[in-house]
């Protein structure tokens, strides 16, 4: 539990509650750090402060940055944990599957980007290739400006998979 009113800065606790999950083993060494969204949405906080934790971990020598990769647990070099699909690709399947269970209905809007973003804790690029995979596949389309609706079942692809 955060103390917001507390002397300790929001960003400061976070990190300590990260290193925690570091020295207990529920993150390894070469597993990627949450990202900047994924934080904002688990502890509520802004994009900045969520930056500042990752500086923090990363003074502390807890974790590493690749460019354009992300964050992992570990010093540089340590080799680093694939993940087993793209994250993209797991959010559209999360939204084909509501689409196939009527939680999503035919020409209606799905998820705002930023719903989808705070969702699954990711950043805008992510749900954007996401909407765009779901796109290519049949199972929505994006009027400009509007929003993005959920295709008739006939347009759905054949073998109903994201």
């Amino acid at each position: 539990m955060l103390d917001r009113d507390g002397p300790v800065p929001i960003y400061v606790q976070i990190a300590d509650a990260i290193q925690a999950q570091i020295s207990e083993g529920r993150l390894r060494a070469g597993e990627a750090l949450p990202s900047e969204a994924a934080l904002e949405a688990a502890f509520g906080i802004a994009r900045t402060t969520a930056r500042n934790v990752v500086r923090e971990l990363r003074e502390r020598q807890l974790v590493h940055t690749v460019q354009g990769e992300g964050t992992y647990v570990g010093p540089m070099g340590v080799p680093r944990i694939k993940q087993s699909k793209c994250l993209y690709l797991e959010i559209a399947s999360d939204i084909a599957t509501r689409i196939q269970h009527g939680e999503f209905r035919p020409n209606r809007s799905i998820s705002s980007e930023k719903t989808l973003m705070m969702r699954h804790g990711v950043a805008k690029v992510t749900v954007r290739k996401a909407v765009a995979h779901l796109r290519q596949q049949g199972w929505v389309f994006t009027v400009p400006y509007r929003g993005t609706y959920v295709n008739e079942p006939e347009k759905w692809p054949t073998n109903r998979g994201a």
